[in-house]
């Protein structure tokens, strides 16, 4: 037969309830992130574009040899950098050598 009395792990203070039923938050994206995302999706576009076409729109953009090219460039690899910083941070990986 059922009883009417509550099992006794559920008795929580009001406080522990709101705790526990929060929903977990996920940290915001910053500015930065999504630079270094838009920059991740320029450089593998291209990349792409490069692969398929042989047409890399960088360069045919703004010139072979100029040096906003050389820039688009470093920056993509500069963020490819960030992100796996990022990466790192977000699992928590902590290995010693």
């Amino acid at each position: 037969m059922a009883t009417m009395n509550a099992p006794t792990m559920d008795r929580r203070t009001t406080g522990e309830r709101r705790v526990s039923m929060r929903p977990h938050t996920r940290s915001a994206m910053s500015a930065l992130d999504y630079l270094a995302m838009a920059l991740l999706i320029i450089g593998g576009l291209n990349w792409g574009m490069v692969g398929l076409f042989d047409v890399d729109m960088v360069a045919t953009l703004f010139g072979p040899d100029s040096p906003l090219t050389r820039v688009v460039y470093v920056l993509v690899g500069v963020a490819a950098l960030y992100s796996v910083y990022t990466m790192a941070k977000m699992t928590g990986s902590k290995r010693g050598v």
